[in-house]
């Protein structure tokens, strides 16, 4: 299998390759079944807000994150692409970074840390060797601040990554097309 140290990168790099491309393959016939299902429950839940809502979303990648509905319905997305860690560390740094208690800063800096960031973690992000260490030296003396070279890594690589391919799913674009054909269809009725 892997020969050494230098072999051991790009050894792992592959493994998790084949796992991804495992995973879809296995679960192939469950992800257009899973990504209609994300816009279809938002569909049914508070319309008229969720509709200006959801297409402001289109507008920045800011504007996604700042909707409650908008990260749910992201997450639900990114699930398909089985890289919804990307998100669920980015909130939990953006949860971390309202921690008033020294105390709890440190434990909460360990565990997302061995959670999202370390090599090897459950729910390990793509980020460079060089700010993952940048990062572990920042937990001697955590602060709200810690994270912040891994968490901006993370939100640019959603941004410039799974967000453009997220406006280009169908559940979205039907999502969008439905709002504005109910908006012109009711301003004619009216």
């Amino acid at each position: 299998m892997c020969r050494g140290l230098a072999a051991l990168s790009t050894c792992l790099e592959r493994a998790k390759q084949l796992k991804t491309r495992l995973g879809i393959l296995l679960h192939k016939p469950e992800l257009g079944h899973e990504a209609e299902s994300f816009s279809t429950s938002e569909q049914s839940t508070k319309r008229r807000n969720s509709s200006e809502e959801a297409l402001e979303w289109k507008k920045s990648f800011d504007h996604l994150l700042k909707s409650k509905n908008g990260v749910a319905t992201f997450h639900a997305f990114l699930k398909t692409e089985f890289s919804e860690e990307n998100l669920e560390f980015w909130l939990a740094c953006e949860e971390f970074k309202k921690s008033r208690s020294k105390t709890k800063l440190s434990s909460k800096a360990h565990r997302i840390f061995k959670e999202f960031v370390q090599n090897e973690a459950p729910k390990e992000v793509n980020i460079d060797h060089e700010t993952r260490e940048i990062t572990q030296k920042n937990l001697t003396a955590a602060t709200s601040s810690c994270f912040d070279a891994a968490q901006a890594k993370t939100r640019t690589l959603m941004e410039k990554d799974s967000y453009p391919r997220f406006l280009k799913t169908t559940s979205y674009q039907d999502l969008t097309e439905q709002i504005i054909s109910h908006s012109t269809s009711k301003r004619l009725h009216t």
